[in-house]
């Protein structure tokens, strides 16, 4: 598996930039896959409520939420989810939270 440098660090990813230990996370990496993976330059209050919905559902129930949950946990409308994650909430949101890949992300 690659790896991506961090603060001295060698995290190890999946091909996609998904980290490879999920327990490796913090608000500080998640910044940076923000900037580097995401080319979101600075995460909005609105970037965190969706990034730590989805964290703690994961963490809660070992699967990523379905969009609709995040959506409604949010009260953030999909079209405005999507400007906030160009690449999606499955995959870019997922990857900036340091969830594995949800199954379906293409």
């Amino acid at each position: 598996m690659p790896f991506i440098e961090y603060d001295g660090r060698q995290l190890e990813v999946n091909e996609e930039g998904f980290l490879a230990h999920p327990e490796e996370w913090s608000k500080e990496i998640a910044a940076f896959l923000a900037k580097k993976e995401e080319s979101i330059e600075e995460m909005s209050d609105d970037h965190w409520a969706v990034v730590n919905y989805i964290r703690e559902f994961y963490l809660e129930n070992e699967v990523a939420p379905m969009v609709r949950k995040i959506c409604k946990a949010t009260g953030f409308k999909l079209k405005y989810i999507y400007e906030l994650f160009p690449s999606g909430p499955a995959k870019g949101a997922a990857k900036i939270a340091g969830l594995p890949k949800p199954d379906g992300c293409v």
